[in-house]
């Protein structure tokens, strides 16, 4: 990988990390809503998981492939 690619996976990964804190915050609100839209709740957390998982795949890119 080189320094540019590294460069702009740090930068996509630290976008991911927002979004996925913003995702949080605005689950957390709805959630605490008296009426709360169960739809747009579910559609919200299913976007963090996702994102989680985006996450995840970029941080393990950067970990060195270990052969035994």
């Amino acid at each position: 990988m080189t320094d540019e690619e590294e460069q702009s996976l740090k930068a996509r990964l630290a976008e991911l990390r927002q979004e996925h804190g913003d995702l949080d915050a605005a689950i957390a609100a709805i959630a605490g809503s008296p009426r709360c839209d169960q739809l747009q709740l579910t559609r919200l957390k299913k976007r963090k998981l996702q994102l989680k998982d985006q996450i995840t795949r970029i941080e393990d890119s950067f970990l060195p492939d270990i052969t035994a």
